[in-house]
């Protein structure tokens, strides 16, 4: 850009100039450019920069309403299983169709069987441990559990990669298996669910085998876009999941004459804003905002899901949940911003 700033000046002095009035407007619209260019470009960056923000806060607000929405299906609509293969073949649909309108990606061998693989585990296993969970404990516990993701997979990644554990990530390790002790002792005589020791047992083991499936599929998830790699997952799922569901189907009143359409438009929000939209959101805003600012709004998601459990009346509000919100909250904050400063 300078060097053609310096060409520009240098024909100005030049008695051709105004001789050649055809260069002369060509130049005097390229004074334009070099003049306003750095301005637009820099408006530019900001807007995608804030279109990236608004779109993290979005998807973790889809997903944070995704937890009570998964509690009204599962109590009044579909079974555990019911809810799996439903979300599972929709979204199926859903990608295998988007799919067909972008550019095809070829898929290794190898690294096919690495996402169909953790489809089962990440999706069918670790989703199917969701339901039950909320089967049984409130989507309050379950989404504060749920926060735990980032130190299950440091913990995973230590187990099985030898990934270090620094001294700031052992106090955020102790801070979250605080607050979740303080949930499994407080759960007996405050807790709102079913059974909600066996609920946030389950709710932990989801955790878990989601932390895995991360660390299993790191090096695909590099490789591929999301799309196809979805397409896959959700295949597979499907595939595992439709015939375990379909000697339910009786059980499911959204696939019976008592269907209404609050169970349509719930199963609707979980197949295409929580599944579908929300993996679209997340890999537009990681290109334009550093993945620890992702991570951190993810912190959005307990308190979505716990203000709107309590507001229609899933659970109620006791002083356990905002002591063991807090704790979860400043656990995966700490290991999340220790991750970043070890990567740097």
């Amino acid at each position: 850009m300078r060097y053609f700033c310096q060409s520009i000046h240098a024909y100005l002095l030049t008695t051709d100039y105004k001789k050649d009035k055809k260069t002369r407007k060509k130049l005097d619209a390229s004074k334009i450019v070099v003049t306003f260019a750095p301005e637009n470009n820099k408006k530019k960056k900001m807007n995608k920069k804030l279109q990236a923000h608004s779109a993290i806060i979005l998807a973790n607000t889809i997903f944070g309403l995704g937890v009570p929405v998964t509690k009204l299906l599962l109590d009044n609509w579909v079974t555990p299983m019911g809810y799996m293969a439903s979300r599972s073949l929709g979204a199926a649909l859903v990608f295998w169709l988007i799919a067909a309108f972008l550019p095809k990606e070829k898929v290794e061998r190898k690294d096919l069987v690495t996402i169909l693989f953790g489809g089962l585990l990440g999706f069918v296993v670790s989703q199917t441990l969701t339901a039950e969970a909320l089967n049984y404990t409130s989507p309050v516990y379950f989404s504060l559990i749920a926060t735990l993701t980032p130190v299950a997979t440091m913990l995973v990644a230590a187990l099985f990669i030898g990934e270090r554990i620094t001294s700031l990530k052992f106090v955020g390790v102790l801070l979250g298996i605080g607050g979740a002790v303080l949930m499994v002792m407080m759960s007996q005589s405050l807790g709102s669910g079913s059974n909600d020791l066996l609920g946030i047992s389950l709710a932990i083991l989801s955790v878990l085998t989601w932390a895995i499936y991360l660390i299993i599929t790191r090096h695909v998830a590099e490789k591929y876009s999301p799309v196809t790699q979805m397409k896959y997952v959700f295949l597979i799922s499907a595939i595992v999941t439709v015939p375990l569901a379909i000697p339910e189907l009786p059980q499911n009143a959204l696939y019976t004459s008592a269907v209404a359409w609050d169970g349509v438009v719930e199963m609707l929000f979980i197949v295409l804003g929580a599944t579908a939209l929300g993996y679209f959101l997340i890999p537009f805003a990681m290109k334009y905002i550093q993945a620890t600012t992702v991570s951190i709004y993810t912190n959005l998601q307990p308190v979505i899901a716990s203000l709107v459990a309590i507001l229609i009346g899933q659970d109620i509000l006791t002083w356990d949940k905002p002591v063991a919100g807090i704790l979860v909250l400043l656990s995966a904050y700490i290991v999340t911003v220790a991750a970043s400063k070890a990567k740097k």
